[in-house]
């Protein structure tokens, strides 16, 4: 279903991160999101195409392990 709309919690478990991690990045505006009054909600072809996005860019100075 190209229109599945995902809780934070069912963004973390597919990223593998913490549900706050989830949280914290769409209140900065970092990952793909929009609220329902009041929570945090993510289309899953949105979250797709975030994850392509972020493993075809070109890294930038500073980025990840020194």
């Amino acid at each position: 279903m190209s229109d599945e709309i995902l809780t934070v919690l069912e963004v973390a478990t597919l990223l593998k991160v913490a549900d706050k991690t989830v949280y914290t990045m769409a209140q900065k505006g970092e990952i793909p999101a929009f609220k329902v009054r009041g929570q945090w909600r993510l289309r899953r072809v949105d979250i797709d195409a975030w994850i392509q996005a972020q493993t075809t860019a070109p890294r930038r100075q500073g980025d990840g392990d020194a």
